[in-house]
This record gives C-alpha cells, structure tokens and sequence, in this order.
C-alpha cells in the first residue's frame, strides 16, 4: 500500500477522534456532516488529515456508502473509549447552571409530544433558566439510538419499544386515548354511546408520524368501525382536531393530546365507548450522557413535571 505522507499538523485532536467516531456510525459524509452541525468539506479535510495520521483510508466508499477498512475497525473501540473517557473527564470538572447557561437542547418527540410537553417545558425554562433553549428535533425513528449514542439528540420523548441497550428510560406517566368533536356536535353529547360512536365519521391520523403509542390504538379503531366512516386521513393532531372543529367529524387521540386541543380550541372532550390499549411515555437517552450535568437537570426537569405515572390530563 501507498504510503500517505504525514505533515506536521496532522497531530490528532478530540474533533478529529469525534469525526472518526460518528464516520463509524454513519458511513457516509454527508449525513456525518448532518450529524456534526458542519459543512461536508470540512468533514472531507478532516477525514484527509486522519487518514495521513493513520497512513490507512480508513474508508472506502463501496456502492452509496462508506466501508471501515481493517485498520478503521481495530480503532474504532479505543476511539470510542477515548472519547467516553473524555467525556466523563469534562463532567466531573464541569457544573450546570440553568441559571447562567445558553446551551441549547435537542429533544426529539412527535406531535403529541410538542403539542402536551414542550409548552409547559419551556414556559418554566423562561423563569428559571432563560438562557438554555429546546430545539424540536426531528430524526427517523430506525436512527433513534444513533442519534442518543451519538450526543445529535440529548433525550427522546415518547414511547420507543424498540430502542437497543445502552439506552437508558424513566416512565413518565400512562393514559389512554380520548377523542374529541364540536361543542355543539348536532348527534353527540358529553358521553357518547357505542351506538353513537361506530355511526359518526371520523378522522384519523396518520401513524407513521405518531409514535407507537398512537400506531396501535389506530390500528384498534381501523379493524373496530366501519370503513365508510373513515373520512380522512392527515399527518398530525393539531391538523386532524382542526378539521373536527369544522365539521361534525370525530377524531380520537391520546388523552394529554386531546385535553390540550379541546381546551384550546373549544371543542368537547369524551371518552371513547370501546375499548383501546394504554400507552406508557417515557424519556429516553444514552447511557453515555447518563452523568452529564446539563442532561441530568433537563431530565430532573421534565420528571418533575411529568413524571410520576398520571397523564398529564389528571393532573388539573
């Protein structure tokens, strides 16, 4: 093989090592660059620079994405070792001030999660810790414990089965599904009947960008009313509570989610008169930034408003 010549400023840093690690993960540059908030030709001059460091390519691109060669894959433990060894090292000397701090935290949750959690976050962030910032973030799902492992999100926010070890959770709280329909619905009053109920129209939202928990009920309604009365299918919460509102439409949702839109929208909250599964929502995030102070207080945070077992919708 071709020797790489190595100039002088090719001394490994803890960026490069950070490159090299998420280039593990994702193999490819591109979403590399997604992952580290930068530019995929900086990413490319960095890759360069560990590949002189190393005198190996370290990756090859094989069809659409890259490949570790041999000697990629001998460091890509102690490389992650390193990294979780610094890590913990910057924890014990560093402290959280919510009070001082501007760090900016990613939080990935769908649409029950921006609609139940993130007002009632932030309303108490801007009292106590008006520097620090929430940013919505949004990953595919198949990429969740990516994103924990890897630091692009801090926590994740709803209910995940299929998260690997290495992923820490802590209950939040358990609720069933509520729906919700006009005030002034010309056929339905506060407690639908079954009767009632199966001959409405409804609308539903569409799973995929729901969670689990949504996923299943959804899929307990589909088999339990009758086609002809699905009359729409949209993408979110707010969207489907909307096209409720104005028409005589029923639409059934977990019950923080349904509380918050009939409250804000006027419209009238009831129980379904059939049976669907509860859900369980938790916080989610890698055990890797299990001691870190700011995730520590952010999950202490939203613990304390949320944890505890009762859905959010009993706590009024």
């Amino acid at each position: 093989m071709k020797t790489i010549p190595r100039k002088q400023t090719d001394d490994l840093d803890l960026h490069a090592l950070r490159v090299l690690d998420v280039l593990f993960r994702e193999r490819s540059l591109t979403r590399a660059a997604e992952a580290l908030h930068t530019q995929q030709p900086a990413l490319s001059k960095t890759l360069a620079r560990l590949r002189r460091y190393f005198n190996d390519p370290l990756f090859v691109r094989v069809a659409l994405h890259m490949e570790p060669t041999a000697k990629a894959l001998e460091l890509e433990k102690p490389v992650r070792a390193l990294l979780d060894d610094m890590h913990r090292l910057r924890n014990e000397q560093t402290r959280f001030d919510p009070g001082q701090s501007t760090r900016t935290f990613r939080v990935f949750t769908l649409d029950a999660g921006v609609i139940v959690l993130l007002p009632v976050v932030m309303k108490l962030l801007l009292n106590t810790a008006p520097g620090v910032r929430l940013r919505a973030a949004q990953v595919d799902l198949q990429n969740l414990h990516i994103s924990l492992e890897s630091g692009e999100i801090d926590l994740a926010i709803g209910e995940f089965p299929l998260l690997i070890p290495g992923i820490r959770r802590q209950k939040l709280f358990s609720g069933r599904h509520m729906c919700i329909f006009q005030k002034d619905h010309p056929r339905l009053g506060r407690a639908p009947t079954l009767a009632e109920f199966m001959e409405e129209r409804h609308v539903f939202i569409t799973a995929a960008g729901t969670g689990h928990p949504h996923q299943v009920a959804e899929r307990s309604l589909m088999e339990q009313l009758p086609a002809k009365n699905i009359i729409a299918h949209v993408p979110t919460f707010t969207a489907a509570a909307i096209l409720a509102k104005n028409t005589d439409a029923v639409v059934t949702m977990p019950g923080p989610v349904a509380s918050v839109l009939a409250r804000e929208l006027d419209m009238q909250l009831a129980k379904p008169p059939l049976k669907l599964p509860e859900f369980e929502i938790a916080q989610y995030w890698h055990e890797r930034f299990d001691r870190d102070p700011g995730n520590q207080w952010l999950r202490s945070v939203i613990n304390a408003q949320f944890g505890g077992g009762k859905s959010p919708a009993k706590r009024k």
